[in-house]
């Protein structure tokens, strides 16, 4: 007969210990939400955001926090010495039919090169600010990187 070797294994008996209470997940700071264009402090701690899209000027205003809000202008003065034309030209930039901004007329052509002065009014004609810009800001966006060729 073979003698079998048995093994004996003692039963550890462990205490349940109560679940380690998670701490709360640190969520990731938002980032700072991004103004589209060319970017101008305000005095009063607020933003604008200066586009062309297309032939037209889009004044976009913004708060502290630089989240949208509706222009506290009721119109905006532009005059710019454009390249291509031999006269100073101006726009009156009224409220777009949303409300959330002021827009030109379509008379902004490119090339973008060039000051543009802009004054802000109230509905009863009272300035609340001035300021310019260098549109060559807007073509000195950095291009998309472009993919390299293989082969080369």
């Amino acid at each position: 007969m073979a003698a079998s070797i048995g093994m004996v294994v003692p039963l550890v008996v462990m205490a349940q210990t109560p679940p380690k209470p998670t701490a709360p997940k640190k969520e990731k700071p938002e980032p700072p939400p991004k103004i589209d264009g060319i970017t101008v402090p305000r005095a009063n701690g607020h933003f604008l955001g200066l586009t062309v899209d297309g032939v037209q000027f889009n004044l976009r205003f913004y708060n502290e926090k630089k989240k949208p809000e509706k222009p506290d202008a009721a119109t905006a003065a532009a005059r710019w010495n454009p390249v291509n034309v031999k006269a100073e030209l101006r726009a009156i930039l009224t409220p777009s039919p949303d409300g959330m901004m002021l827009v030109s007329p379509g008379w902004v052509k490119p090339p973008l090169t060039f000051q543009v002065y802009f004054t802000l009014f109230t509905a009863d004609g009272t300035v609340i600010e001035t300021f310019h810009l260098d549109m060559n800001e807007l073509m000195e966006a950095p291009a998309p990187a472009a993919a390299p060729v293989k082969g080369y």
